[in-house]
C-alpha cells in the first residue's frame, strides 16, 4: 500500500467526521436557508477545524452564496473543498523541510511528552537514512531516563550514533557536544531530542533559548528547523499546545502524528489558518514509513476525495 492510499484510509474517520457529514447534510436540504447554515458550523466545529477557522469558512459561504458561486446545496461540497484545499496549501513552499547547503543540518525536536516525540525522531532518523544521509541523534530530554534508553533504541535500530549524558545533566551541554561531534564526523543531519515540559514555561524557554544558542554559535544559522510534534487525536487541545510552544520557541514548522484512527484530523487545517505555521510532516499509522513529508494537496485530496 503506498503512501497516499495509508493516508486515504488514516483519514477515514476524519472524513467521515467532515465529508461525509456534509455530503448527508446536502441531502437533506433542497435549499439553503439559515438552518442549513447552522448546521454546516456546527458540522465544521465538531470535526476539529476550530471556531476561527468554522468563522473564515462561513463567511467564505455566505459570500459565496452573495455571488451566487453558491446557488443549491449541491454546490457546498465542490466550493468548500476548494476554500479548505486553498488553506491546505497557502504558503506550501515553507512546508518542506530546510536542508543546510554545506555542513549538517540541525532539526530540534519538540513537544510535551506522550505526542510521539522521541518515536518521530527514529522515524525522521529512519526515513534520511533511507535518503542515503548520515544521522546522528541527541538526547537533550535529559530529566527523563526512559526518554534516553528510547532513543538509544532508535539509535540502534536505525544505525545512527546517539549523544547523551547522564539523567539530569544540562540539555545544552548534550547540544553542544553533539554539534561538535556531528561536524567532527561530517554527519549530514543532527536531530536533537528536548524535554517536553509545558508547565514549567519560563523554565522551558530558557532551555531551548540556551540550546539555540549554544547550537547556533558552532553552525551559524542552525538549527535549521525547529519541530513541534502534536497529537492529532488531541484535536483543539494540539492547537493551544501550539500557540503556548510558540511563545517558548522559534517554531518552523509542525509534525502532526496519529492521525489514523482519529476523527480530529480537521484540526491540519486549524493548524494552517488559525497559526499559519507549515506543516512539515504527518503520521498515519506505527510503521516506521508511516511518518512522510506533509503533501498539501495529496491531504485535500484524501480528506475531500476529488471534486
Amino acid at each position: 500500500m503506498g503512501f497516499f492510499d495509508k493516508l486515504k484510509k488514516g483519514l477515514n474517520k476524519t472524513r467521515e467526521n467532515l465529508t461525509q457529514k456534509i455530503e448527508k447534510l446536502v441531502i437533506g436540504y433542497a435549499d439553503i436557508d439559515d438552518d442549513f447554515l447552522d448546521e454546516l458550523e456546527e458540522t465544521l466545529i465538531m470535526a476539529d477545524v476550530g471556531v476561527q477557522t468554522t468563522e473564515k469558512l462561513m463567511a467564505a459561504v455566505r459570500k459565496g452564496i452573495k455571488k451566487k458561486e453558491i446557488n443549491s446545496p449541491q454546490d457546498l461540497k465542490p466550493f468548500l473543498a476548494k476554500e479548505i484545499t486553498a488553506i491546505l496549501t497557502a504558503g506550501e513552499e515553507n512546508d518542506k523541510t530546510r536542508v543546510a547547503a554545506d555542513g549538517p543540518t540541525v532539526m530540534l525536536v519538540i513537544g510535551v511528552n506522550g505526542a510521539g516525540k522521541t518515536t518521530t525522531i527514529g522515524k525522521l532518523s529512519a526515513y534520511y537514512k533511507e535518503q542515503g544521509k548520515s544521522v546522528m541523534l541527541a538526547d537533550a530530554d535529559t530529566f527523563r531516563a526512559a526518554a534516553i534508553d528510547q532513543l538509544e533504541v532508535w539509535g540502534q535500530r536505525t544505525a545512527a550514533k546517539v549523544i547523551k549524558h547522564e539523567e539530569g545533566s544540562d540539555p545544552a551541554a548534550v547540544a553542544f557536544d553533539a554539534v561538535k561531534a556531528a561536524k567532527a564526523r561530517g554527519v549530514d543531519i543532527l536531530i536533537v531530542d528536548t524535554a517536553g515540559r509545558l508547565q514549567t514555561k519560563s523554565n522551558l524557554m530558557q532551555e531551548l533559548e540556551k540550546i539555540n544558542r549554544v547550537i547556533g554559535r558552532e553552525i551559524p544559522g542552525a538549527p535549521h528547523e525547529t519541530l513541534l510534534v502534536l497529537d492529532a487525536t488531541t484535536g483543539q487541545n494540539a492547537i493551544s499546545q501550539a500557540e503556548l510552544f510558540t511563545k517558548a520557541a522559534p517554531i518552523t514548522g509542525v509534525v502532526l502524528t496519529k492521525l489514523d484512527g482519529t476523527a480530529k484530523g480537521g484540526v491540519v487545517i486549524g493548524i494552517k489558518s488559525q497559526l499559519s505555521m507549515p506543516v512539515k510532516w504527518i503520521g498515519v499509522g506505527e510503521a516506521v514509513e508511516d511518518l512522510r513529508p506533509f503533501v498539501a494537496e495529496d491531504f485535500a485530496k484524501a480528506l475531500l476525495g476529488d471534486n
